[in-house]
Order: structure tokens, then sequence, then C-alpha cells
């Protein structure tokens, strides 16, 4: 088995469970955070959608230069979905590759220095792919504490029994 053929099937279900989380937050509390130290609702989503992006540059590009990294700032709950849509479609396209590309190392800069390398398969398996479910964890909480249903995710949530 090839390994997009392992990869994609997990993007997949990962994506749309994300979905489901996106399309419970309320568009009023886009700006709720429950802690100064914790991202609002708006920043958290926007930085789920952003998750899939980081697929294609880790297949597309041999590095990335953090230091002028910008999370996107979409203000709607639609406009995030959307945004997610698009990246999902270009990662999934970008994971069509031959098993050797995944092979090939990957770099993380911070103005020119090195952060990390490692080959792609292991940035995606150890950095990005993990994003969206811990994510989604961290905004079951943020729902939780507004009395919001958490959506069922592995298995049954206890608002979805």
């Amino acid at each position: 088995m090839d390994i997009q053929d392992l990869l994609l099937p997990q993007l997949r279900q990962e994506a749309a469970l994300t979905i489901k989380f996106f399309n419970r937050i309320p568009e009023e509390k886009l700006d709720w955070r429950p802690h100064s130290k914790s991202m609002s609702f708006k920043e958290l989503a926007n930085h789920m959608a952003e998750i899939p992006s980081w697929i294609t540059a880790t297949m597309e590009m041999s590095e990335m230069d953090m230091e002028s990294y910008a999370t996107p700032d979409f203000n709607t709950v639609p406009e995030i979905i959307k945004a997610f849509k698009i990246n999902l479609s270009q990662a999934e396209n970008s994971l069509k590759k031959d098993d050797e590309e995944y092979q090939k190392d990957w770099r993380m800069l911070k103005n020119g220095n090195k952060i990390l390398e490692m080959p792609r398969l292991d940035v995606l398996r150890m950095m990005v792919l993990s994003q969206l479910p811990h994510h989604r964890a961290q905004m079951g909480v943020y729902f939780r504490l507004l009395d919001i249903d958490v959506p069922s995710t592995y298995g049954p949530s206890a608002d979805e029994r």
C-alpha cells in the first residue's frame, strides 16, 4: 500500500470531524476566549482552517521560513469553513505523490535558522496531522464552558449518546 493511501483517508476523516466542530461555533461568540492567554474562537478556528495548508507546504516545498508567516484572519464561520475546504482540497492533491517524496527531508526555519529537519512523512505524522484532533479537543472545552453540545468524534460525546 502506498503512503498516500494511508494518509488520505485519515485526512478526510479528520476534516469531516473538524467541519462538525466549525458548524457548532456561535457567530456571536467568535471573539470569546476562556482565558486571557487562550485564543478566541475566531483565532482557534482560523488556525485550524490553515492546518491543511501545512500539508501542502510540507509536500510542495523543501523548507519554510516562519519569520513572516501569519495565520489567516477570516471573520465568519462560513469564511473559515470555505478556507478550510480550499486548503483541504489542495492538501489532498499534494499528498498524491510517490512514496519516495515522503522520504525527502523538509526543514522549518525561523529567520534563516533551522528549527527542525526531518523526512516529510515524519513532519506530516508528528506535527501536522495531529494538530486537528488537538485543536478540536481544545475547541470542545470552549463548547463545554459555554454549554454548547460537544460533537461526537471517535465515539459519542456526553452530549450525543
